[in-house]
């Protein structure tokens, strides 16, 4: 988790800390799609992160979108949860919950068999 902290701040630098792959990007585009390397896959070696961007015809631009993908990626998971500071219960919260349960209480105690004994 320390190197998704220590995310770097120009995109050289974090390029230079990820495995590059381009493929061919499938689907709709035709000739162009289908003749060039145009999609791009980066792997962040410290974290094990990987994005893909196949969306544009130009090998450059998905490189940048993979990029701030992995930017959004990496801040995520650098992010703690902040410690929770726990609250007291008000005093009209906890008379109700006592009141809650004195009718709940009652209530069973009127369910009962009367008892055969005379007081």
């Amino acid at each position: 988790m320390d190197d998704a902290r220590d995310t770097p701040v120009t995109d050289e630098e974090l390029l230079a800390q990820c495995d590059v792959h381009t493929f061919r990007a499938s689907g709709k585009g035709g000739q162009s799609v289908n003749t060039t390397d145009s999609a791009v896959r980066l792997k962040h070696r410290p974290t094990g992160v990987t994005v893909t961007c196949r969306r544009e015809r130009s090998q450059l631009l998905n490189k940048r979108i993979c990029l701030s993908r992995l930017r959004g990626k990496l801040e995520t998971l650098a992010y703690e949860q902040p410690e929770r500071v726990p609250t007291k219960k008000p005093r009209r919260a906890k008379e109700a919950v006592l009141e809650s349960k004195a009718r709940v209480s009652e209530k069973k105690r009127a369910r009962r068999r009367p008892s055969l004994e005379e007081d």
